[in-house]
């Protein structure tokens, strides 16, 4: 009843908009609880990578409403959704893919709840801490790295790279890596816990951006367990070179 209420407050938010109300006609709510932190960001590209039903390419099509959006989605249904809500709109670009380092077609562990699904197997720890997202199936997804559909001549600057992937965060840079250069900003969600077999964590995924000339500014949207324990956090990094 509470998620219901909750989804019920967020609609009523987001009906002033027009941008929003084209999502809400086809069942998607914007992801406004990021729009604080990339509300002040400049942004002429977005590249958004596990795009599901578009919830996130809403938000930038809102905030940034000149700004084009290149994104990725593999799953079936999520894409066809997602084409759905932006059939009319020029400025976004959908590849039904998922990005890594190596040219492959892999089995997606599909999550009950699908914004969960994840191409490496969902622990116990995932649907302890989050009811509903066991695995109901599998499916054949493509995986190709990044390079082959975006070039740099694409990431008109200043450019964003969105990042939410359940648990591959790493091979989705991996995959991006010539590019990554080209990016101000990256914006990815990481976890502190395994919530997916074999993952790499939060300090991983931080210290191979900072590796790279990325500085952490900072922590938004912090889950934790019942016992207090940090479980995951959305991370945004500027390009300090």
């Amino acid at each position: 009843m509470r998620r219901l209420i909750r989804k019920f407050i967020k609609a009523l938010r987001l009906l002033p908009s027009g941008v929003y109300r084209k999502g809400l006609l086809h069942g998607v709510g914007a992801a406004i609880e990021h729009a604080a932190p990339l509300r002040q960001l400049g942004m002429q590209t977005c590249v958004d990578v596990g795009a599901n039903v578009g919830q996130f390419t809403l938000l930038i099509r809102h905030e940034h409403p000149d700004a084009q959006v290149i994104a990725f989605e593999p799953l079936r249904g999520p894409a066809t959704t997602f084409a759905d809500v932006f059939s009319s709109d020029q400025a976004v670009t959908l590849h039904r893919t998922a990005l890594g380092e190596t040219r492959a077609t892999v089995n997606m562990h599909v999550s009950r709840r699908v914004d969960s699904s994840s191409l490496l197997p969902i622990s116990d720890l995932q649907t302890r801490q989050f009811a509903g997202t066991e695995e109901s199936g599998r499916e054949a997804v493509t995986v190709a790295p990044m390079t082959d559909f975006v070039t740099a001549e694409m990431l008109v600057q200043p450019t964003l790279l969105k990042i939410d992937v359940q648990g591959v965060e790493l091979e989705v840079l991996k995959s991006a890596e010539p590019l990554l250069v080209y990016f101000k900003w990256i914006y990815v969600e990481a976890s502190f816990v395994q919530l997916y077999e074999g993952q790499a964590l939060a300090e991983d995924v931080i210290a191979h951006l900072q590796q790279r000339g990325f500085a952490l500014k900072g922590i938004y949207n912090p889950s934790n367990s019942v016992e207090g324990q940090a479980i995951q956090a959305d991370f945004l990094f500027e390009n300090s070179r």
